[in-house]
């Protein structure tokens, strides 16, 4: 049953000077942040986009096209402005926060880069649990400590972004265990695999989906066995995002299972979520199907770094500014649709 605000916002959206409907998806996001904000007269403040980095020992194995110092080199160019994410954040007037959640290299002090390292890369998940039951609680309380952080600059909406050469083998682990559908549904190309490739890919992670099958769907003890530590701080970030009442920008693959970790530990995370976009990524686009979400844009990116978040943000404000500037059939003196 709807709330006595819900009708109001409702009946503010379909008195605008237009069709009921007639603005399609940006009536359901204007609709949705209004609600969140509790209010007819909603605003999107301070927009932050944080980048969690960090290293995997998985991607030893082989499961991806680049080798592991690209975390770090690429972390260095996100710090240098001059990575996609750095475009489009400057571009859209987005405030970019970049953390070292975990990366395997010792970055000098830079006012640019959140130390808030964990270890120096995650363990072989093909051998060993990812991270201790410690250190993957650690991560989540670090990444909702800066998600208050970025709250008190007076930040209402926020997106996530990540870095982290091996994270599509942990979260194709992750979303097969959680959702209990086949790795084979879960996994793809990532950063640029040919088919032989992925079907080594495959073969690793299905030993390591044996060595651990033992682990069950617990959230935590999946993230723990099977996660990278940007994985799982985001999980944790996004969690206190939504205890804010912030709205929380959810980018492409990576940053969905962190958010699938996150709503089964808290399913009324879904209501503070805007899905950014649908990534090219094969595991994503059943995901969003399983979440039952309609991605903003669906533009066959795969990039990760929060860019789908930094190219939905001016969509999502239009959707905000025609529902408080746009004016009403009575406002404006414009006669409504004829009853038949």
């Amino acid at each position: 049953m709807q709330s006595s605000l819900s009708k109001e916002i409702q009946h503010k959206i379909d008195h605008k000077t237009k069709p009921v409907g007639a603005l399609g998806k940006l009536e359901k996001l204007a609709f949705q942040v209004a609600s969140v904000q509790n209010t007819l007269t909603p605003e999107l403040t301070k927009p932050h986009i944080i980048i969690f980095a960090a290293s995997h020992g998985i991607a030893s194995s082989g499961v991806s096209a680049y080798p592991s110092e690209v975390t770090p080199q690429m972390v260095l160019n996100f710090i240098n402005g001059g990575a996609a994410i750095n475009v489009f954040t400057k571009q859209h007037g987005i405030n970019l926060w970049l953390v070292d959640a975990g990366v395997d290299y010792d970055f000098d002090q830079n006012e640019r880069l959140i130390h808030a390292k964990i270890s120096h890369g995650t363990r072989n998940f093909l051998k060993e649990a990812a991270m201790t039951k410690e250190e993957c609680e650690n991560c989540l309380l670090k990444g909702a400590e800066l998600v208050r952080k970025v709250q008190d600059t007076g930040c209402n909406v926020i997106g996530f972004g990540e870095m982290g050469i091996g994270n599509t083998s942990s979260a194709s682990l992750i979303m097969s265990k959680l959702l209990n559908i086949p790795l084979e549904d879960c996994v793809g190309k990532g950063s640029g695999l040919n088919d032989a490739q992925v079907i080594h890919k495959m073969s690793v992670l299905n030993k390591a989906l044996e060595k651990h099958s033992d682990v069950d769907d617990d959230p935590l003890k999946v993230l723990q066995t099977f996660g990278g530590y940007e994985i799982a701080m985001m999980c944790g970030a996004m969690l206190e995002a939504a205890k804010l009442k912030m709205i929380v920008l959810v980018d492409g693959f990576i940053a969905s299972v962190s958010f699938l970790c996150a709503l089964k530990m808290n399913s009324s995370v879904q209501d503070y979520a805007v899905f950014c976009h649908q990534s090219n990524e094969k595991g994503h686009q059943l995901l969003v199907q399983k979440l039952g979400v309609d991605p903003v844009l669906k533009m066959d990116m795969r990039l990760g770094e929060g860019t789908g978040c930094a190219l939905a943000y001016p969509i999502l404000q239009s959707a905000v500014f025609f529902f408080t500037e746009m004016a009403s059939f009575e406002s404006a003196g414009v006669s409504q649709k004829a009853e038949l």
